[in-house]
């Protein structure tokens, strides 16, 4: 158990991976080193998948990214209905990298997600965009009348939901991926040889992308819920 300690301090140490020599050195995290290396990765697949793209599909190439856009995108609009239709990118956008996030670890890097400060960055701007989409849909007199339903008595939990809905995101996301490397560091010390192989990919392919859909299934459901009447 005292390995287990060490490893499981080690992955919460968030490390410095380079300075930047201006204003007396600004200290780059680990977690933000890898999210640019995420950014930078996303940014060269979407050119080479999107380059050369014809009306008509001339290859699998075109064939397969069309198919993919098209389920991602029906997908929220599906979670986020009519109304909520113009935040299907930004959903698309966060999903692709928290899938990234969560697998880049295969590659040997240290999946952002595991980093607090990363889950709750995401979970404070989801709950922004939130916000301003149901100030957006109703006005600001209609968003403030909004936390008086079903009754003026709930208000006081409603605007407590501001702070509820973001931090329940953000330990969600974290708990689970924190979580899921807790295990397989058990079964690695129970099981050291064959086992943590299946587990491995359980715990680093499925269940980081299932934590990607659930962080945006519930974000597209409260962007639904407020820019609904």
């Amino acid at each position: 158990m005292g390995e287990l300690a060490n490893r499981l301090i080690e992955e919460l140490n968030c490390e410095t991976a380079f300075t930047i020599p201006l204003f007396g050195g600004i200290p780059i995290p680990e977690s933000v080193a890898v999210t640019w290396v995420i950014m930078g990765l996303l940014v060269v697949l979407s050119i080479w998948l999107t380059h050369d793209l014809k009306v008509v599909p001339a290859g699998k190439k075109q064939l397969f990214v069309e198919t993919a856009v098209c389920k991602l995108q029906d997908m929220f609009r599906d979670m986020l209905g009519e109304k909520g239709k113009q935040f299907v990118p930004y959903m698309v956008t966060v999903i692709l990298y928290l899938g990234a996030a969560n697998l880049i670890g295969l590659l040997g890097f240290k999946p952002p997600t595991k980093d607090l400060n990363v889950t709750a960055a995401l979970a404070i701007m989801s709950i922004v965009l939130v916000e301003a989409a149901g100030i957006r849909a109703k006005g600001v007199k209609g968003w403030v009348k909004g936390f008086a339903q079903p009754s003026a008595v709930v208000a006081p939990l409603n605007v407590m939901e501001i702070i509820i809905r973001p931090l329940s995101l953000c330990m969600r996301l974290f708990g689970n991926v924190l979580g899921a490397f807790v295990v397989m560091e058990l079964i690695k010390i129970m099981i050291p040889v064959v086992v943590p192989v299946p587990f491995s990919l359980y715990f680093d392919v499925f269940d980081g992308l299932i934590q990607a859909y659930v962080f945006t299934f519930l974000t597209s459901l409260f962007i639904k819920e407020a820019v609904e009447d």
